[in-house]
């Protein structure tokens, strides 16, 4: 058979990523946060672009602009991106002049203001707030409470416990290995040997450093961090001893061995467990403890006058970015050079393609958010219950777009509900079916079914995991014991017996 070059036509499909659709995709799954960051970025190396401030901050920017009026076709549109952008069956832009994928007909939903969906922090009078954080100093309001570290406050005692150098070296060193728990859990054997000091030496300046604040720093294990507490309240009995030295059995509630073990009746018992309950654990974690930063909403859900509820963007926490077209046609004329116009041409094209996709990203947001609170609409009135099973692939054929889109979508963000801020992720649950065999009720209501039915059993008659499914069954919900039990243990729930026995001390 001959070999040799020939020419052959093959017809195929293939999905090119552009560099805009990557763009696209890559905006639709950043959060604000991020988005004002990448959007700063563009703002400083394309001449078109600039980022104005929130709503209600004064600015030298916009004082010019009040006064010679809107610098921008983004402006000059009531503060709305660009309405000419259209998405696709992928919620991504189909063409320039292409309609957007938003549809919000529904009588339920009429009062929800999709045409802000872009909005961003656009108003009327152009008048913005002082900066929190100008030249002038910060607001006092913006500034999170400074906790003193654990180690710098460990540190600052030291002087108080040991004198001679060698010492306060092998403190400090001590100090480093202190855990954000307060407790000394390193290996003594192997730092002494690093150290070239005895380990006996180690061990008896650990056990000094134990006197320092807060009382049970230092500690090797949870039993010793409670022996130092309860030393300092001198409370440490032989039989409080006895209870340290079996926390196991504590933990798993067995008081009649505990009982036997310290030598104790109930009522002793039940007073060292309170006693034990009123301890720190942790100790090291009441000192520099991680400011915990607020969640900020990226959808409101608000209930509408008439019923149901309306669904709008979060407009304080988008960035908005502005195109200066007084600018591009002002730089245009004074192009000569045949390079000069094309980079004019293509920043003008990238800035317009941003203000379109940055308009398709709230929109497809809006659009999923919408289809979330449509569906779980009884979630908003009675709760966790009233969760019904939902999947991406749900939501995606509702809206018209590839169950990706909407994963996208939902990752890392959230809607301020009347029920609290929620995650998107909180809204799709698995099926489990009823005894009909209809699969209409989530995992997350089955499991707010339980915990119900846990908390409000009988003292004297705790539920069998048993008895749990048959109650379940008689309310038309199907479940087999062990899925009770899985979804028990992942609530922090513990067994009948536990139960049992906690219950049965509690009530003697």
């Amino acid at each position: 058979m001959a070999v040799g070059p020939r020419l052959q036509l093959k017809v195929g499909q293939q999905l090119v990523l552009t560099p805009q659709l990557q763009q696209a995709i890559k905006l639709l799954q950043m959060p604000n946060l991020e988005l004002a960051g990448y959007l700063q970025q563009q703002a400083e190396i394309n001449p078109f672009l600039d980022l104005a401030a929130p709503p209600g901050e004064v600015g030298f920017a916009d004082e010019t602009r009040a006064t010679e009026g809107p610098a921008s076709g983004y402006e000059e549109e009531a503060g709305v991106y660009a309405a000419d952008a259209g998405l696709d069956g992928n919620g991504m832009i189909e063409g320039a002049d292409a309609p957007l994928d938003a549809d919000f007909e529904d009588t339920v939903f009429d009062d929800a203001p999709s045409d802000r969906a872009g909005a961003g922090w656009e108003t009327a009078s152009g008048a913005r707030r002082r900066d929190p954080f100008d030249e002038e100093g910060p607001a006092l309001e913006n500034l999170a409470e400074r906790t003193q570290d654990l180690r710098t406050h460990l540190l600052a005692q030291l002087p108080h416990v040991v004198s001679d150098q060698r010492a306060r070296f092998l403190a400090e060193r001590l100090v480093d290995l202190v855990d954000d728990r307060g407790y000394l859990t390193a290996d003594l054997a192997a730092l002494a040997e690093e150290l070239g000091v005895a380990e006996d030496e180690l061990e008896a300046l650990r056990r000094r450093l134990t006197a320092l604040e807060p009382t049970g720093v230092f500690a090797r294990s949870l039993g010793e961090c409670l022996a130092l507490q309860l030393a300092e309240r001198n409370r440490l009995d032989p039989a409080m001893e006895a209870l340290l030295a079996h926390l196991d059995l504590l933990a798993r509630r067995d008081f009649p061995r505990l009982k036997k073990l310290c030598g104790v009746d109930e009522e002793d018992l039940r007073e060292m467990i309170r006693e034990i309950r009123s301890l720190d654990p942790q100790p090291g974690l009441q000192f520099g403890a991680a400011t915990a930063e607020p969640v900020v909403p990226d959808v409101i859900v608000r209930p509408l006058p008439k019923g149901g509820y309306g669904v709008e963007l979060n407009e304080a926490s988008l960035p908005r970015l502005i195109v200066d077209r007084r600018y591009y046609a002002e730089v245009r004329t004074h192009a000569r050079s045949r390079a000069e116009k094309r980079f004019l041409s293509q920043c003008w094209s990238e800035a317009n393609w941003l203000i379109r996709a940055l308009d398709q990203r709230a929109r497809t947001i809006l659009n999923v958010a919408t289809a979330i609170v449509r569906r779980q609409e009884n979630f908003f009135r009675i709760g966790v219950a009233g969760l019904r099973p939902m999947t991406l692939k749900d939501v995606a054929e509702e809206i018209g777009m590839h169950e990706s889109t909407v994963s996208r979508v939902t990752s890392q963000r959230f809607m301020a509900t009347p029920r609290g801020v929620v995650s998107f992720k909180a809204f799709f649950t698995t099926a489990i079916s009823t005894t009909s065999g209809e699969a209409t009720l989530s995992a997350a209501s089955v499991r707010a079914r339980i915990r119900a039915l846990i908390e409000n059993e009988d003292p004297k008659r705790v539920l069998s995991d048993d008895q749990i499914v048959k109650l379940l069954k008689k309310e038309g919900i199907d479940v087999a014991r062990r899925t009770v039990a899985k979804y028990r243990e992942a609530m922090g729930i513990p067994s009948s017996v536990e139960r049992r026995r906690m219950k049965k001390f509690e009530l003697t």
